[in-house]
């Protein structure tokens, strides 16, 4: 992580090195979005550390963790798909998740589904695309999600 900082700060220093206008301009913009996302971060945190600590450790372990992989693929699976989250505040949240003992494989069908299937956006989809686009997309995306969840399980080791 520390290598990805100092990738940052040279990066911004050659940036500014090159126009420091434009620079200054980015960095304004970037500390504008920082502040209109963090209401949103903060409240995601403060309810994620609620749920976590009125659900038992045991029971995230139960349905997500390591003993039961491909239930809890195939729960994280169904959660992701009904689930509107941004990605800012679902990537943290899965950090949480495995620090509570949630598998890779599980976190990995969580956040493809939360970004590739829509079942709360799928009346959107099909105004716009049609039924049978929305439906094959969603479905692909659904298959995708469980292929890179396995791999995932595979490259991690928690499969085979």
């Amino acid at each position: 992580m520390v290598y990805i900082y100092i990738l940052t700060v040279i990066a911004l220093l050659v940036s500014f090195q090159a126009n420091r206008n434009k620079t200054l301009k980015a960095l304004k913009v970037a500390f504008k979005k920082l502040i209109e996302i963090t209401p949103a971060f903060l409240a995601m945190l403060i309810l994620v550390s609620i749920i976590l600590f009125l659900v038992p450790n045991k029971s995230i372990s139960q349905y997500f963790g390591s003993n039961s992989k491909f239930i809890g693929m195939v729960c994280a699976s169904v959660l992701g798909s009904i689930t509107l989250m941004p990605g800012f505040i679902a990537f943290p949240l899965s950090g949480i998740l495995l620090n509570e003992g949630v598998s890779y494989m599980v976190l990995s069908a969580f956040t493809s589904t939360l970004m590739m299937v829509g079942i709360v956006t799928f009346p959107i989809e099909k105004k716009y695309f049609g039924v049978k686009v929305a439906v094959v997309r969603n479905l692909l995306g659904l298959l995708i999600a469980l292929i890179v969840a396995v791999v995932t399980g595979i490259v991690f080791g928690e499969i085979f």
